[in-house]
Parts: structure tokens; C-alpha cells; sequence
């Protein structure tokens, strides 16, 4: 059986990242995209990471271009862009895909140990209305919707929630806090 620890990434730097440098760690794994309606949210991404960075807690940022083309860039222009426009002070990966054939395995493993449920929160209504056109049958598999899905992995590396990119950050931090 796979663990979160059994993956390795490429960081944005060309280096290769051992998940198993964050056993004990709380993660929050995010696809992201910088030129997105989402990306507001890198502050309050970076408002959690700093509060709880102390305890144990790491953001892991995945920078992908699969929906709507807005994470133009190589993995190094995107990561610069977030360190200099969005103040990111955590791993920023290479640009990878999350959904389809030349998917990410860590993204395969995610979506396997929590499937997609629905899409819940503030904008949910227009998020719904978007991929309904995209495909009408978004509904019936576990693929990442949008960008800014996150997913919760407790220390001892169950991947335990999958927040769709319309849920409150104020629920993920509280998701966070009640695992440190």
C-alpha cells in the first residue's frame, strides 16, 4: 500500500523533494495557477502557513496549467512569480498536469484516497455552471476541478479531507488546527 511518503516531486529549483523529509508534518497539498480567480488566495494560504508553520505544518504548492491555460510559464517563471507577487514561502513545484494520461501520480494517489464530493462555499453556483460546459458529467469522477483544490494530510500521512477551491479557507484552517 502507497503512503504519502513514498512520492518524490520535482521542486521549481530542478530538485527532487523527498516526501519523506515531511513525515510528522501536517500538509496541505494545492494545485495552484497565478494567473487564476482563485489566486487570491495565496494570502490567506500564506496567513495559515505562517501561523502554524511552527507546529509542523507545510504547504505544498503545485503549479498546474490544465485549466483555462492560467499558469503560463515554466515551473521556475511560475514560481517566481509567486515568490515576488504573491510572497509563497513555501516548496513551489514544477508545473505538472493532475488530471488525465501524463497525470501526476502523487495526484492520482490524492484523488483515490479522497474522491470528489461536490462543490460546496461562495462561488460554488458559478464554478458549477462553468465545468457543467465543460463537461456535463464533471460529477461522476474524481478528477481535480478546478484550480486551488487542496488536500489535508494528517502527521501521519492519511490523506485526510479534499477542500474544493470554492470551500472557506476559514474551514481549512480549522481542518489544519484541529490536526496539530
Amino acid at each position: 500500500m502507497k503512503l504519502i511518503y513514498d512520492f518524490k516531486a520535482v521542486a521549481s529549483n530542478g530538485k527532487v523533494l523527498d516526501f519523506n523529509q515531511f513525515r510528522g508534518k501536517v500538509l496541505l497539498i494545492v494545485n495552484t495557477a497565478s494567473k487564476c480567480g482563485f489566486t487570491p488566495q495565496y494570502t490567506e494560504l500564506n496567513e495559515i502557513f505562517n501561523e502554524f508553520k511552527d507546529e509542523g505544518f507545510v504547504i505544498l504548492d503545485f503549479p498546474c496549467n490544465q485549466f483555462g491555460n492560467q499558469a503560463p510559464g515554466t515551473g521556475e517563471e511560475i514560481a517566481a512569480t509567486c515568490r515576488s507577487e504573491y510572497l509563497v514561502p513555501y516548496p513551489i513545484f514544477e508545473k505538472i498536469e493532475v488530471n488525465g494520461e501524463n497525470e501526476e501520480p502523487l495526484y492520482a494517489y490524492l484523488k483515490q484516497e479522497q474522491p470528489f464530493k461536490d462543490i460546496t462555499g461562495d462561488g460554488a453556483r458559478k464554478l458549477k455552471m462553468v465545468l457543467k460546459v465543460m463537461d456535463r458529467h464533471y460529477k461522476d469522477n474524481d478528477d481535480i476541478k478546478w484550480n486551488f483544490t487542496k488536500f489535508l494530510v494528517d502527521r501521519e500521512g492519511n490523506v485526510v479531507r479534499r477542500f474544493e477551491p470554492t470551500e472557506s479557507l476559514d474551514d481549512v484552517k480549522a481542518a489544519v488546527k484541529e490536526l496539530l
